[in-house]
């Protein structure tokens, strides 16, 4: 059965413990970071080739009052991966997506992809997730853990969380649990919403509008039209079509 996460962000406290567990699971190197000189408590100031999950910090004001809102940030793992689909197209398994679990993966074989392939992939994604390390070539991004799920463990993320924030189990079970907290924090935070769960295997519950918390916390595609990326997704199909 496919695997999903629903990340409560109603229960994030910006601890960043999910950050540093994903870093030290992958044996992600270290970034030098910027805090003092961009102004955000944010670090790194985005995702990277060594890290696949960043919380992010939005501060806004409302009715007078700061409010923040935390975002813990990783691959989405969609249900019918654009990335998956345009990679195809230029190197067959670069980008692959396990039957058991829905993790999209991706390979060595990425490094086979030029430099303007890898970009054209990223922008394929409507989350503006996968990265490319300049030095190997190679394009990395969120796992799932997928090794730790096939051995019977939670992803690292969600094994360290404190608050409940961060879920994972069977699919049918995550969309079910997050329907229950939806209708919870709708009697505080009618704004509350569930971000794209039809499509994607991270479920996000938001209580705020999706721009006040960043750019790319819901689609493109549901905030305006076509975009590039989703241009480009659907370019793939029937290349791939071609070639089959």
């Amino acid at each position: 059965m496919p695997k999903s996460f629903l990340i409560d962000t109603s229960r994030c406290t910006a601890c960043r413990g999910c950050q540093i567990a994903c870093k030290e699971w992958n044996e992600l190197p270290a970034n030098k970071t910027t805090q003092y000189h961009w102004g955000s408590h944010q670090n790194p100031q985005d995702l990277n080739p060594n890290n696949y999950k960043l919380v992010r910090f939005s501060e806004h004001l409302e009715d007078g009052v700061i409010r923040w809102n935390f975002f813990p940030e990783q691959c989405r793992h969609c249900v019918v991966p654009p990335c998956k689909e345009l990679g195809d197209v230029y190197v067959e398994e670069a980008i692959v997506q396990d039957e058991k679990t829905g993790a999209v993966i991706f390979t060595e074989k990425t490094k086979k992809f030029s430099k303007e392939e890898a970009g054209e992939v990223r922008d394929a994604c409507p989350y503006n997730i996968p990265r490319r390390n300049d030095q190997t070539g190679l394009m990395s991004k969120c796992t799932m853990c997928n090794e730790r799920v096939h051995a019977g463990m939670l992803p690292a993320c969600v094994k360290v969380c404190p608050t409940g924030t961060m879920n994972f189990g069977e699919r049918e079970d995550m969309l079910k649990l997050a329907e229950q907290r939806l209708a919870v924090l709708k009697k505080k935070w009618p704004k509350a919403m569930l971000a794209d769960p039809d499509d994607v295997s991270v479920i996000y519950l938001l209580i705020d509008e999706p721009a006040n918390y960043f750019e790319h916390a819901v689609a493109e595609a549901n905030i305006g039209p076509m975009s590039k990326k989703q241009f480009l997704a659907t370019l793939a199909r029937p290349f791939k079509a071609m070639k089959a």
